[in-house]
């Protein structure tokens, strides 16, 4: 009894024994290997931290690298190229036409427009017997070409006497007569300079005003011109701001002859934009300021007194030089209806007739400067940019009954 429970005992031992070597050799089998392959580069220990009281070990070097330098994944490096940027030459300056020469252009083109009213009066008064439906008939070609009623009677009346006192009526002889007679109404003794000298401390100041339509933004750019070809340094004042591209006509006009255009945003002040046209003229030292004022102030009693505020504003720097009104020579009568409002507004100084090419109612000329009591000093001609030129009595009346 005693063997078999010694070899029992044994036994246990033994399964307990080979169990445990078991269980010993999974776990070892489990456990991640602390070795390292051969050749693995072993990373320096981190430093110890400092301890109080120790003094800090000084900064080591270290080598670095740039983004530069570091090329990305399956990318080739191009070298460094500087993209040049080509600049497109500056439009060159346009040389407008000397003045002298405008006329002589501008005095033919009138006379080839204009002679309708003259050819048809010596043709009236070249008839044998001049009745009283004769001379009705003058004075309907007259009014017919914007003269006006009073003038009209008055130039009839003296032309009645003057044929009277003649007796006899050569071509040359009624050519002379009508000649004097509608020299006297358009008055050759009104002074037609304009004023655009600069004065000691101030540039002189031209305002600009009129109706939409009436080319006045273009006879603006068309003066700065007329001023360059004199020799005269000139700033645009853009006070338009209304109508829609009004300062973007301007300055274009302005580019083309090299003169400076001040403008500010779209509905925006006009006054302030003129005050400060007239700033820069003077910071500058320029010999003329012109501004370009709304085109329809006559519309609103509110925008005529705006109209009035931007001359107030302007004149804290200095006088206004001139007030020319442009007037659209077809429109006739109209013109002067739109003449008596602009004039209660601010004082007229001069008249700018525009497209008085291609029509026989020149008489306007005679008409306006009645009612206004200001000169004509500007005509227009044509579309052209050169198409502008000082108004002379002389020259307009022969072009009316042709030399």
């Amino acid at each position: 009894m005693e063997t078999v429970i010694l070899v029992v005992v044994i036994a246990l031992v033994v399964i307990l024994g080979a169990g445990g070597l078991v269980v010993g050799s999974r776990r070892r089998k489990q456990q991640p290997p602390t070795g390292k392959p051969p050749g693995t580069p072993t990373a320096p220990p981190p430093p110890a931290e400092p301890q109080v009281g120790e003094e800090p070990a000084p900064p080591q070097e270290e080598s670095r690298r740039t983004i530069k330098e570091v090329p990305l994944p399956g990318a080739t490096v191009a070298p460094e190229t500087v993209e040049e940027i080509e600049l497109e030459p500056a439009p060159p300056l346009e040389q407008p036409e000397p003045t002298a020469g405008r006329l002589v252009r501008l005095r033919s083109r009138l006379s080839r427009s204009q002679n309708t009213l003259g050819k048809g009066l010596l043709t009236l008064l070249s008839r044998e017997r001049l009745d009283e439906d004769t001379w009705e008939e003058v004075e309907d070609t007259l009014i017919t070409a914007d003269v006006g009623v009073a003038p009209t009677q008055e130039l009839v009346e003296r032309l009645r006497t003057q044929v009277r006192v003649l007796g006899t009526r050569t071509p040359e002889e009624l050519r002379g007569l009508l000649r004097t007679e509608l020299l006297t109404l358009v008055d050759p003794t009104l002074d037609r300079a304009l004023r655009t000298e600069s004065h000691e401390d101030s540039p002189a100041v031209l305002m600009v005003v009129g109706v939409n339509g009436t080319g006045k933004t273009t006879t603006t750019g068309k003066l700065a011109r007329v001023l360059v070809a004199d020799g005269r340094s000139v700033v645009l004042g853009a006070a338009d701001t209304f109508r829609a591209a009004a300062a973007d006509q301007l300055q274009t006009w302005g580019e083309r002859v090299g003169a400076r255009t001040v403008r500010g945003p779209e509905g925006g002040d006009p006054a302030s934009i003129a005050f400060d046209a007239v700033k820069e003229g003077i910071a500058e030292g320029a010999d003329t300021v012109l501004i370009d004022t709304a085109g329809r102030l006559h519309t609103k009693t509110g925008l005529m007194d705006e109209l009035g505020k931007v001359k107030r504003v302007v004149e804290k720097h200095g006088p206004v030089d001139e007030v020319l009104l442009v007037l659209d020579a077809t429109t006739g009568q109209n013109g002067l209806v739109q003449a008596r409002v602009f004039a209660e507004v601010v004082d007229i100084t001069g008249i700018v007739l525009t497209k008085l090419d291609g029509t026989a109612k020149g008489g306007i000329v005679i008409a306006v400067q009645r009612e206004l009591g200001v000169p004509v000093k500007l005509i227009g001609l044509g579309e052209g940019a050169d198409d502008l030129a000082p108004f002379e009595p002389e020259a307009f009346v022969d072009a009316l009954i042709g030399e």
